[in-house]
């Protein structure tokens, strides 16, 4: 069974939300018979950009939460682990009901309350809020805990093991099983001033804001499929695998994951890519047409390589999220990875290439019904940063 209605409901969300809702409630009635739900709320967000979720009622008059990911081509079949999570040691926000059934996967949860860390990190920026230290405080010791975690769950896995993550299928299964090809191949991407073939993107080398970058998007790539491919044996960790702050949220006993759609045991790297780029450097990538307001960027293009001015950098609350993380986890659990033999040219083009995947491959940046030609540039700019500046 393929996930075209469940597709369907998400990307109709966004135009006709009325008849998205009409979809789901019948879906949900066709899963669950015995829940009797008789309405449901969709909340389109920003940050569900995969997924989506909202609230369902019951005939007995209680709010339930719910929450789905769509993965179009998607090769896993199982999605959601949340028990594995809950016994290493994760808080997780444990569902009342679920349907782990690929083509059926909705997770139903007692109504959640607290904010979500998106929505957290929104109102710090906007001045609606003002509790920046107690973020900082939560995100400190949740993220201590997270590397007991790592280091107690740690251990090697076989190819086959490691080729059965669900992690995988936003990476590597994005970029070698259709996504990739769907999104650009034989295609112009269209720029501020002009268009360029995506093969021609693809042999340009890149100077951004001064600085010389000395891989081709093209040369990223190909790096990258060989260093995501799943079929090899690896360590691993028990993980959330899509741990950005849309499946966080900040409640008074702490920070507590919920929706593990690709949880499960998989490299300690792989896991901490979705945070380390999507809870720092992706507002562009939620809010493309605020950004693009607000963005200062120009290119020239000499046939060899493309000069890229831009003033995108991350907000301060974004700076917290990325020193938590690579302080308290990436830096502690890559020198526990060096001591157990793994190279650190290996470790670096893991990492690097799970970077590249997050802007390039959660959407398409040459949709410019979603995109401006100015975030698309800023999106490729992204991709070939952070597929080469240096992990530490």
């Amino acid at each position: 069974m393929n996930d075209l209605r469940l597709q369907r409901i998400q990307s109709l969300q966004f135009t006709d939300r009325a008849a998205a809702e009409r979809l789901l409630l019948s879906f949900i009635r066709d899963l669950f018979p015995k829940l009797a739900a008789i309405q449901v709320e969709l909340r389109p967000q920003a940050v569900s950009l995969n997924s989506f979720n909202g609230y369902v009622t019951l005939a007995d008059g209680r709010r339930l939460f719910f929450k789905t990911h769509v993965e179009p081509n998607s090769v896993i079949g199982e999605y959601y682990n949340a028990q594995l999570l809950a016994e290493a040691g994760y808080p997780i926000i444990a569902p009342l009901y679920a349907s782990t059934e690929y083509g059926k996967q909705l997770l139903i949860y007692d109504l959640i309350e607290a904010p979500s860390l998106f929505d957290l990190a929104r109102a710090l920026e906007r001045g609606e809020r003002h509790d920046l230290e107690a973020l900082r405080a939560a995100q400190n010791a949740a993220d201590s805990q997270l590397l007991g975690i790592y280091r107690a769950t740690l251990r090697p896995i076989t190819a086959a093991e490691n080729a059965n993550a669900p992690v995988h299928q936003l990476f590597y299964h994005r970029l070698v099983g259709g996504r990739y090809a769907e999104f650009y191949l034989n295609k112009p991407f269209e720029l501020p001033d002009g268009a360029l073939a995506w093969q021609d993107l693809l042999r340009r080398r890149w100077v951004i804001n001064g600085r010389a970058y000395p891989h081709t998007l093209g040369e990223l790539i190909a790096r990258a499929e060989r260093a995501l491919d799943p079929d090899q044996p690896s360590w691993s960790i028990v993980g959330h695998g899509d741990a950005h702050n849309g499946n966080v949220f900040f409640t008074p006993e702490g920070l507590r994951y919920f929706d593990p759609a690709f949880g499960g045991r998989h490299h300690p790297l792989l896991d901490l890519a979705k945070p380390l780029f999507h809870n720092v450097r992706a507002t562009w990538l939620y809010h493309p047409q605020e950004v693009a307001a607000q963005l200062q960027i120009s290119y020239q293009d000499d046939g060899e390589t493309l000069h890229v001015q831009h003033t995108y950098a991350p907000s301060p609350v974004r700076q917290l999220f990325d020193a938590s993380k690579r302080e308290r986890v990436l830096l502690p659990i890559w020198e526990e990875l060096r001591r157990r033999g793994e190279s650190a040219e290996m470790l670096t083009a893991l990492l690097q290439s799970a970077l590249l995947c997050c802007p390039l491959l959660t959407l398409n940046l040459a949709d410019r019904k979603r995109f401006p030609p100015q975030i698309g540039l800023l999106g490729l700019a992204l991709s070939v940063m952070v597929a080469s500046e240096p992990i530490l």
